[in-house]
C-alpha cells in the first residue's frame, strides 16, 4: 500500500502524477509483470474482469510493492469490504450517479466514527499481526475513487464532489459516451463538454482527477489538463498490438 512512507492515498492526494494500467484478465503472472515494468499503480478490473475475491487477492499478493486499486463491480458493502480486506490501496466504484450513492461508498469504507466498515481480519491486517494499526490507519490510507460516467453523475457532479471522503473522481470516458448515445466516440464534442464540466467542478473543490485511455495519445492531453491519477492501456491490448506487430514483421 505504501511507496517510501507515503501511502498511494497520501499521494493521489498531493496531486501526484501516477501513471497505472488496467489489468483485466485473471493472470498473477501479468500483474507481476507489469507491476515489474514500473507502474505507479495497478488498476485491477473486477467489474468488467472474470474476478471473484480470491482471485482478485492473489493479484494482489503478485503486484508486491505496487499499489493496486481494485475496481469493484458496483457500490456493493460486501464487495467493497472484500476488496479493502485484500489489502487493496483504494476502490474504484463505477456507476455512481448520485451524491447520496457518494456518501453511501464512503460509509462502507470507513470505520467507526467516520463509517461503517464491517471490522475483521484478512490480508489488509497481515492476518491479524497489524489488525490495531490497521484499524487506526485505515481511514487515512485508503482511497476512495468514484467514477463519473454517465448522464445523471455529470448532471450532478457538483454535488457529489461536496461529499467528505471522496479523493479523487475517475472519469469513464467509454460509459460516459454510451450515456450521451455516442458510444465509444470518446473525442464527440457532447463527450469532452461533459468533460471538461466534470473538470472544472473537481479543480474548484480540490478533488483529485483521473481518466483511462487506451494509449498513450490518449491520455497526455488529460494529464495537460492537471489529471494525475492515469490509466493508461490494457493488459489483453499490450498483447494484441505486439502479437500483430511482430506478424506483420515476420510476413514481411
Amino acid at each position: 500500500m505504501k511507496q517510501g512512507n507515503k501511502s498511494f492515498a497520501d499521494r493521489l492526494r498531493s496531486g501526484e502524477l501516477l501513471i497505472g494500467t488496467l489489468v483485466s484478465l485473471n493472470s498473477p503472472e501479468i500483474t507481476e509483470i507489469l507491476a515489474e515494468a514500473g507502474f505507479d499503480w495497478l488498476f485491477i478490473d473486477a467489474e468488467h474482469g472474470a474476478y471473484n475475491p480470491q482471485q482478485a487477492q492473489s493479484m494482489l499478493q503478485a503486484a508486491g510493492q505496487c499499489p493496486c486499486v481494485i475496481r469493484v463491480p458496483a457500490g456493493d458493502e460486501i464487495w467493497i469490504k472484500k476488496a479493502l480486506d485484500t489489502g487493496a490501496a483504494g476502490i474504484i466504484v463505477p456507476q455512481v450517479h448520485t451524491a447520496e450513492q457518494a456518501r453511501q461508498i464512503v460509509q462502507y469504507c470507513k470505520y467507526s466514527p467516520e463509517g461503517s466498515r464491517g471490522v475483521g481480519i484478512g490480508r489488509a491486517h497481515k492476518y491479524g499481526l497489524s489488525f490495531e494499526d490497521t484499524i487506526k490507519n485505515a481511514n487515512r490510507q485508503t482511497a476512495v475513487i468514484l467514477q463519473a460516467e454517465s448522464k445523471q453523475a455529470i448532471e450532478n457532479i457538483g454535488a457529489i464532489v461536496k461529499v467528505n471522503g471522496i479523493d479523487a473522481i475517475f472519469i469513464g470516458p467509454y460509459d460516459l459516451s454510451a450515456s450521451l448515445c455516442r458510444i465509444g466516440k470518446v473525442t464527440d464534442p457532447e463527450v469532452i463538454e461533459a468533460i471538461g464540466k466534470v473538470t472544472s467542478i473537481c479543480k474548484k473543490a480540490g478533488v483529485r482527477l483521473g481518466i483511462f485511455g487506451v494509449s498513450a495519445d490518449a491520455v497526455k492531453p488529460y494529464i495537460k489538463k492537471g489529471f494525475t491519477l492515469i490509466t493508461a492501456g490494457v493488459d489483453t491490448l499490450f498483447v494484441i498490438k505486439s502479437a500483430e506487430e511482430i506478424l506483420a514483421e515476420c510476413r514481411g
